[in-house]
């Protein structure tokens, strides 16, 4: 790191040389957002290579960011932490997001399309409220994706995290959602709404229509989809 250094006393150009090295703040915002174990944290950062993710967690946990800790309910293994300072970094999170959100333009995100990605932050934010208290199965199909990522199911169990399947888990499918990814992105994004996309016919709901109807409750959206955007 002693390359990228900027050698000066204020206070941003010191965070920047810790935060601002490739990675590291989107690495950041997957451990705000509470993934602890190292696989999981891979599917949240899908381009970041397995050696380099080891890197920026060793210089995270060297700045007093990130320590290793037990992960809970599993004291055998060891996963990663925010500190007091790294929780201190949520709001920086949160800012930076925000401010992406509002002012970067939406065409260049959108041309970004990854469909782990977009359903693994699906699955983290999905709100389960809107759902009937049992197990439901709500499986994605995007079928301008190779077939290898065309097929998504969403497990959402009581009282239990929401389970992300790629493959076929051998449930009762509950609702089945049909949309190019592009669309689905967006939704996510808080550029469109289900409504809106339903009725161009983008996006087609087939099962339950009570889970139809609450899609856009229980749909985990974006944690920055609330941001108006400012630019076309």
């Amino acid at each position: 790191m002693a390359k990228d250094r900027y050698r000066q006393f204020c206070p941003v150009a010191m965070a920047a040389e810790v935060l601002c090295t490739r990675w590291t703040m989107v690495l950041v915002r997957e451990l705000v957002a509470g993934s602890t174990r190292f696989n999981d944290l891979r599917r949240g950062v899908p381009r970041m290579s397995p050696t380099l993710l080891s890197k920026r967690l060793g210089e995270l946990e060297a700045a007093g960011i990130v320590r290793r800790a037990p992960i809970e309910g599993e004291p055998a293994h060891l996963g990663y932490e925010l500190t007091e300072p790294g929780r201190d970094l949520a709001p920086v999170v949160e800012a930076v997001g925000m401010w992406g959100q509002k002012w970067v333009e939406a065409e260049p995100s959108l041309g970004n399309l990854d469909p782990g990605l977009l359903m693994w932050d699906m699955r983290r934010n999905l709100d389960p409220t809107p759902m009937p208290e049992i197990k439901t199965v709500i499986a994605f199909r995007y079928p301008d994706q190779p077939e290898e990522r065309r097929h998504w199911w969403l497990i959402v169990e009581p009282e239990a995290e929401v389970d992300l399947c790629s493959i076929e888990p051998g449930f009762d499918v509950d609702l089945d959602v049909e949309t190019d990814l592009r669309c689905m992105t967006a939704i996510w994004m808080g550029l469109t709404t289900v409504r809106k996309e339903a009725d161009r016919g983008r996006l087609a709901l087939t099962g339950d229509p009570g889970l139809a109807r609450a899609m856009q409750d229980w749909l985990g959206l974006s944690p920055f989809a609330s941001q108006e955007k400012r630019v076309g």
